[in-house]
């Protein structure tokens, strides 16, 4: 959870009127699964700023503007995260598109950025990189602010106040709070207690939280049936995977 890259373009409500994009130094090395992902690799951020060295303008940007994301409260988090570490307390007010397109955009069957810019016909250049995402998101974001009730529906989510857009469980905080930051094996289980899906991961919390993340309509209903989480600290990757294999082979659960 840091930031390798931040881009931003600034819309007055009618089109883009100014951008900032930069590579970031995580000071970290960068898992290879993100690596893969993004393309992003520690050598391409050797050179580039440390958040700290960015702050400032990216808070300037969020000055008197809304933060607008895809699953805002995913991005909203790690640069909360990112300027907690450097004693900045950030707050904005913020829009999901993910929540906003299921308005606007009703009857789709997946919202994932991907697949709703395929159906409404929005060109994204560079997927996972920074601004190729930000540039579709303000495409998609002018597509909500010109349909017919686009307007009233933009002004309903501000006045509603709502927190970790996209992030959507009844489950207790402690919950997620427990879970470790460690390779292991985790188990979802419905209110019977029963096993409905085994997941693997190099880090059992960040992968949990993505599923409680995700805009597609199995991860929802995966979700939506979980009343608790176990999980198996393995110290390491290969040992989850064999793990998972078994369980997955013993337990034949519902959403694997």
């Amino acid at each position: 959870n840091r930031v390798t890259e931040i881009a931003i373009l600034l819309h007055d409500g009618q089109k883009v009127v100014n951008t900032f994009q930069s590579l970031v130094n995580p000071q970290l090395p960068i898992n290879k699964y993100v690596t893969a992902l993004t393309g992003i690799s520690d050598h391409m951020v050797l050179k580039a700023p440390v958040f700290e060295d960015v702050a400032q303008t990216i808070l300037s940007y969020f000055e008197n503007n809304v933060f607008v994301a895809h699953s805002v409260g995913f991005d909203y988090t790690v640069l909360k995260q990112e300027f907690k570490r450097i004693g900045i307390n950030l707050s904005t007010k913020k829009l999901c598109t993910v929540r906003l397109s299921r308005e606007v955009f009703s009857g789709l069957p997946s919202y994932s950025l991907g697949n709703l810019c395929t159906a409404l016909g929005i060109p994204i250049n560079n997927r996972h990189r920074a601004f190729g995402d930000a540039e579709a998101t303000a495409l998609l974001f002018g597509k909500i602010l010109s349909s017919a009730h686009g307007q009233s529906i933009i002004e309903r989510h501000l006045k509603s106040g709502q927190r970790s857009a996209g992030f959507q469980h009844s489950l207790p905080k402690n919950t997620f709070n427990k879970l470790p930051e460690t390779p292991g094996v985790y188990y979802f289980k419905n209110s019977a207690g029963k096993i409905i899906y085994v997941g693997k991961a190099i880090n059992i919390k960040n992968r949990v939280l993505g599923h409680f993340y995700s805009t597609q309509l199995k991860e929802r209903r995966l979700c939506a049936e979980t009343a608790s989480i176990d999980y198996e600290e393995t110290g390491s990757e290969l040992l989850a995977l064999l793990i998972e294999s078994a369980q997955i082979k013993k337990l034949y659960p519902t959403f694997n």
